[in-house]
């Protein structure tokens, strides 16, 4: 697949240079603070505030002297985008508000707006700044204190990085893989399953986390037959995309039945799982508002169109997608 499949994706748009090595800088928030062109990302419960103007929905980024102190700031990098209202090279930090200072800024809940709401809307630019800031603060947030030795964590490397103050030792941001798989069978049909925690018409990709020691082609294969019952071959890798809800990263595949697998012989999980069921395109476009598939903000939904041929344009339309 062109890198083009991966363009499309909304999560997977950026336009800002990450700028690794100011990180470790002496002084850098100080600096940041002190320079009134630095624009700040304000979070607070994985939520953000837009800016007032009217047109498209955009992130609210404020001048340092404007924000409230934070519990945690990170350096994001610097912005690229030539469409933004700051100039390519501003510098950017998110700012993870706790309950107090984040009622002090906007005490109207209902101003904080989700990823999953504004992804398809934003500009790649703050696309891509939102989760990257998401990402990071859901990564802070569970990693507070050492995984040796239980001791209090201290935030360094502007945000990249938390010390260990009684070992020593340094714990770095992780991203858990998963995989996320459209099967097709002789007929080119794909598999759709139900999962326990949704709604019993909704209907989605089959996935799954990559375990340790596995390649991503080896949890397509295992993850499959765990989850259906179906013995799948020939992975084929599509794109990626950033999914930090809370700390995940999509990787999307096909794959075919086996030749010796019957389409007829489904066993979904029971436990995860609870339906699974084959559609044809015409059986997919015909579906209309008996089944609900993947918002348009998920890699499930692209996969989808991808193999369907043309955008998704019937049935209900969510908002929050998943995967």
């Amino acid at each position: 697949m062109s890198f083009s499949f991966t363009a499309r994706l909304p999560l997977s748009r950026h336009a800002v240079d990450r700028d690794h090595e100011t990180r470790s800088r002496p002084g850098l928030f100080d600096e940041l603070g002190a320079d009134a062109g630095t624009r700040v990302l304000v979070l607070w419960r994985g939520s953000v505030l837009l800016a007032p103007d009217p047109g498209p929905p955009r992130l609210l980024l404020l001048e340092p002297r404007a924000v409230p102190e934070a519990d945690v700031s990170v350096y994001l990098g610097r912005s690229l985008a030539e469409d933004a209202d700051e100039a390519v090279g501003t510098r950017l930090v998110a700012a993870v508000l706790g309950d107090e200072a984040a009622h002090a800024l906007e005490p109207d809940p209902e101003a904080w707006i989700s990823l999953r709401t504004l992804a398809t809307t934003l500009s790649d630019r703050d696309a891509g700044l939102f989760t990257e800031a998401l990402g990071l603060a859901n990564w802070h947030l569970s990693h507070t204190h050492c995984p040796r030795c239980g001791a209090p964590t201290t935030v360094e490397s502007a945000g990249w990085s938390r010390l260990c103050p009684v070992d020593g030792s340094q714990v770095f941001p992780r991203t858990d893989p998963a995989v996320i798989v459209l099967i097709t069978d002789a007929d080119d049909r794909i598999l759709l399953g139900s999962n326990a925690l949704w709604e019993g018409n909704r209907y989605s990709l089959l996935a799954g986390f990559v375990e340790p020691g596995e390649s991503l082609e080896a949890a397509v294969i295992r993850e499959m037959f765990e989850e259906s019952g179906l013995r799948v071959t020939d992975p084929v890798y599509l794109g990626s995309q950033p999914w930090p809800f809370p700390a995940s990263i999509m990787f999307g595949f096909t794959a075919r039945l086996a030749d010796d697998q019957a389409p007829t012989g489904l066993r979904p999980d029971g436990q995860e799982i609870l339906d699974l069921r084959w559609f044809s395109r015409d059986e997919l476009r015909a579906s209309g508002e008996s089944i609900i598939l993947p918002g348009r903000s998920s890699i499930a939904r692209a996969i989808i169109e991808e193999w369907l041929g043309e955008p998704i344009d019937f049935g209900p339309d969510l908002v929050h997608g998943w995967r």
